[in-house]
């Protein structure tokens, strides 16, 4: 296929939320966009092509799900990840957020407590509370290594309120890629007090050398039992705009419980993404491949490029997902105010860490899934700035 990952696509005034929704959200739109996640690439050409193919029939009503769609994403599971599931295991949501709001409101009740890690993505806080639950932090622990879990912790915060989890692997934002031997001790906790475990898996694609990205059900049949996932083709094939994501559940009751609401919110099919769903399990996967050796020199590049120029702002190990958390609780003083230093000064946009819970302070997400002319520019713009501040602060002393 030999994709060319270093073109830029002009993405402005295509309605799109990363470019041109820069203006609302951060006050200018002369910056260059490294916050929300998605991707700058263009979609692969097979993807293209299935989507100009069904667009060419000129009726675009109701849409069931095809076999083929089914045997796609059973396909990809199977061969990506080693995981065996079933067809009659998988329901359909518009994206993962929607299902983590449907999960919630199907599987406890208003009171009830669930159980996140932060710093995680900020859904997952609006999911347990904007449905009246009640949020309890079991907060990740850094290391010189990498973030872990406290499991310690986790058991200690459980009580008989405490009814589900809600796991982020691989995690957003501190690229984590969970171990076996993590996942195994949280699912024998979690099962030991029967709290239903929801594993976000969206990232599950972006894995990179020496890591190996293990779903939480496919490690015994009574973790899976105990287990929802969720997953789509949106991250890894950057197609969030089409709204099609998949929810895994190997137990009956619990299929049951989420197929009664998704019918009674009238959650239905997206026609065009499904056809991208499929040509991409079923076509994508060297396109694929290439992102991957592509994204991982990112990384590397933005690491040397901080540890050479920008000592001052140190990177977690990036084991997986294209979002680096960004440690700059080493700046000058005068750029602790993370969001008006990056905007105003360096001319980016980034998300301030604060958005991932009270742990992300001093910290931004920075999203790497871009061409590398346009990740070198933005971190130029940093060195750049950080430069002129302490020009400035030096001339004040």
């Amino acid at each position: 296929m030999a994709c060319d990952f270093d073109v830029i696509v002009d993405r402005r005034c295509t309605d799109c939320v990363k470019w041109d929704g820069l203006g609302q959200r951060y006050g200018g739109k002369d910056l260059l966009p490294f916050w929300v996640a998605d991707m700058d690439f263009a979609v692969a050409a097979p993807i293209q092509k299935a989507i100009m193919e069904r667009v060419q029939h000129p009726v675009y009503g109701y849409t069931e799900v095809a076999p083929s769609v089914y045997e796609a994403i059973t396909g990809w599971l199977e061969r990506r990840h080693n995981w065996h599931v079933e067809p009659e295991w998988i329901s359909y949501t518009t994206g993962v957020v929607n299902a983590l709001n449907l999960i919630v409101w199907s599987y406890t009740l208003p009171g009830d407590k669930v159980i996140i890690q932060p710093p995680v993505y900020g859904p997952f806080f609006r999911s347990v509370l904007n449905n009246g639950r009640q949020v309890i932090h079991n907060d990740l622990v850094e290391t010189a290594e990498g973030f872990v879990m406290d499991l310690d912790d986790l058991e200690r915060k459980i009580d008989s309120r405490t009814k589900m989890l809600i796991l982020c692997n691989p995690h957003n934002p501190v690229g984590r890629v969970w171990s076996k031997q993590e996942l195994g001790r949280l699912a024998e906790i979690c099962l030991k007090h029967d709290v239903l475990m929801v594993s976000d898996e969206i990232h599950s694609d972006f894995i990179y050398t020496g890591h190996k990205h293990l779903p939480l059900a496919s490690l015994s049949p009574e973790i899976a039992e105990h287990t929802i996932t969720c997953m789509a083709p949106s991250k890894t094939f950057n197609l969030a705009g089409l709204a099609t994501s998949f929810v895994v559940i190997s137990n009956q009751r619990l299929r049951e419980l989420l197929g009664n609401t998704l019918e009674n919110v009238g959650v239905s099919n997206a026609l065009l993404g499904f056809t991208a769903l499929e040509a991409a399990y079923r076509y994508g996967e060297e396109w694929l491949d290439e992102l991957l050796v592509y994204l991982e020199g990112n990384r590397d590049f933005m690491r040397s490029f901080l540890e050479e120029r920008i000592p001052s702002i140190k990177t977690s190990n990036l084991e997986g997902t294209y979002l680096a958390w960004l440690d700059c609780r080493d700046l000058a003083a005068e750029a602790q105010n993370l969001r008006d230093f990056f905007v105003e000064k360096a001319k980016i946009a980034v998300n301030d860490g604060l958005g991932f819970g009270p742990q992300g302070k001093g910290f931004i997400r920075f999203n790497i899934g871009c061409p590398r002319p346009m990740l070198r520019e933005g971190l130029s713009r940093m060195e750049r700035a950080l430069k002129k501040q302490s020009g400035v602060s030096a001339a004040l002393t």
